[in-house]
């Protein structure tokens, strides 16, 4: 694999770079780091500077908006805006939701919804986990009966992220329980503000509030928004899930948080020597930094397959269970780097913190990071798909 940018790559580059430094603030930093009130306002803010650019939605269908960038170029800019300390974008709609409206939707669902997730006008969130189907996904129980022209939805969501922000969220109904589990279920978008949805709200313990559960009482939906053909939704939704699943292993954003870990060891002194000398955590660096290496290229290879119209595979599934893996090897280390100093304080009725700067953050990044291994389906999961499809078994 030739990784030698050209001439035209390394313009694109300073490109991406000008543009990055224009148009992200301190001020945007810092009320989407905090992830309060203010976050949707914020998110929206800085996708609007991107969508304003062109650059919002790389992969997508250039006829509806998406960006015509190489391989080479999407990583390039998922590298510069990692380097940057920039968040990616909420993958709800534009990484989720959007390829299976373009992929499966009819013409009317792609003139209705896509370009108002292009203009960041509506909000999505996702509904497949339920309280009994999670990782067995095909367990839900959520029903939608059919009642002329719509379908009454009866049941609940859990672990939804940002519902409480969202103006429209994707789920997966029973439609059918007299078969085979997967083919009773059908995909359907939901309009939050229908009679009979109320979201409440689930307090994780790094201290924010993004997980909801999402109740649905007799809510009436449109036949008209449903995806495809009823009860095909788990086509549907596996289709969803690969994409969620690249996204999921976020290398560049681990890439980024390496470096900083490298540059914190070299400041802290443990027995009169940089920790960075430390031999123990000298492996542990090294070993994480390699595996991600080759997450990277595993990576590159689905991006290839996917620009020639593939789509991602049974790789994404590689690269969440790697890719996650190593989310929370780095998550550990930055824990033990700040537990040197013998743990962190962040107290409630004060802006004091003891410990670390970086302490506090670490503590919660590590704490929602216990979590990764398991949503978009359990590593577990993940393991049992490579061994059938990949190694026959």
């Amino acid at each position: 694999m030739d990784i030698t940018f050209s001439a035209e790559e390394l313009a694109f580059r300073d490109q991406v770079r000008v543009f990055l430094s224009e148009s992200w603030t301190e001020d945007l930093a810092s009320r989407i780091n905090a992830r309060d009130g203010d976050y949707k306002a914020a998110q929206i803010e800085w996708q609007n500077k991107l969508s304003a650019k062109g650059w919002l939605a790389p992969g997508w269908p250039v006829e509806h908006g998406g960006v015509d960038w190489s391989v080479t170029e999407n990583f390039i800019f998922e590298t510069e805006r990692s380097l940057a300390g920039i968040p990616d974008v909420v993958p709800f709609g534009l990484k989720m939701v959007a390829p299976v409206i373009y992929d499966f939707g009819n013409d009317e669902q792609k003139k209705r919804f896509l370009p108002r997730i292009l203009k960041n006008q509506d909000w999505w969130c996702q509904g497949y986990s339920e309280p009994g189907a999670g990782s067995d996904l095909a367990a839900l129980k959520t029903k939608a009966e059919l009642d002329g022209d719509d379908y009454i939805v009866t049941g609940a969501k859990i672990w939804t992220t940002y519902a409480q922000y969202s103006d429209w969220i994707f789920c997966l109904v029973r439609t059918d329980s007299s078969g085979k589990r997967q083919d009773g279920i059908t995909f359907l978008l939901i309009d939050m503000s229908s009679p009979g949805v109320s979201v409440n709200k689930i307090s994780s313990i790094d201290d924010h509030h993004s997980l909801n559960e999402v109740v649905f009482d007799n809510v009436r939906v449109p036949t008209a928004n449903r995806i495809g053909e009823e009860g095909k939704g788990w086509t549907y939704a596996k289709a969803l899930l690969a994409h969620e699943r690249t996204s999921i292993a976020a290398v560049a954003d681990s890439k980024r948080k390496l470096r900083e870990l490298r540059n914190l060891l070299a400041q802290e002194v443990s027995g009169g020597r940089p920790l960075s000398e430390d031999t123990q955590f000298q492996n542990r660096l090294s070993n994480t930094e390699i595996e991600l290496m080759a997450l990277e290229y595993t990576e590159l290879r689905v991006l290839a397959s996917t620009a020639d119209g593939k789509g991602p595979g049974v790789e994404s599934s590689l690269l969440k269970i790697k890719g996650t893996e190593i989310q929370q090897a780095i998550q550990q280390m930055y824990m033990d780097l700040a537990g040197y100093y013998s743990g962190v304080i962040h107290g409630e009725d004060t802006e004091e913190t003891i410990g670390h700067a970086f302490g506090h953050s670490a503590r919660q990044a590590y704490m929602y990071g216990r979590a990764a291994t398991i949503y978009g389906g359990s590593n577990e999961v993940q393991k049992n798909i490579t061994a059938k499809y990949v190694l026959g078994l």
